[in-house]
């Protein structure tokens, strides 16, 4: 593999992030269009984090940062690219990211059935919290 570049998205990159996400991501997201990337990037320019490799984008995750908490969305590595260590890099990234704000603990999103992605968040040395559970309501 062609050396991993690890960047922040910019407005350009969005039809190919939404596009990467079709490909890569297990499952949508109610914001998954143009206008909810576009706020993101407004609110939080450095929250979406790229990964390339020979120019072609091969990942991403969202670190978002509130002030009090760590949040991570949308790990992504596209499915030819896969353990190869662009997912480590990725969060080693947003890790870096939350400690330089002050964060102190980050958070994932994971799909209960991506099994796949389970056993990468514990290899990455994060574990589920199974006495919480995520609560919902459609702003729209």
């Amino acid at each position: 593999m062609s050396e991993l570049r690890i960047r922040a998205a910019e407005p350009r990159d969005l039809d190919a992030v939404l596009a990467f996400w079709r490909t890569a991501a297990e499952g949508t997201s109610i914001s998954d269009d143009r206008d909810g990337v576009e706020r993101l990037l407004a609110r939080d320019p450095q929250a979406l984090v790229l990964a390339e490799s020979a120019g072609d984008l091969v990942g991403t995750v969202i670190a978002g940062f509130d002030g009090w908490r760590c949040h991570l969305y949308r790990l992504a590595v596209h499915p030819g690219h896969r353990r190869r260590g662009i997912g480590s890099a990725l969060l080693a990234a947003a890790e870096e990211r939350f400690v330089r704000l002050g964060g102190r603990r980050g958070d994932a999103m994971v799909l209960t059935r991506n099994e796949t992605a389970h056993h990468a968040w514990r290899a990455a040395g994060y574990t589920p919290q199974e006495q919480w559970r995520r609560w919902v309501k459609p702003l729209a």
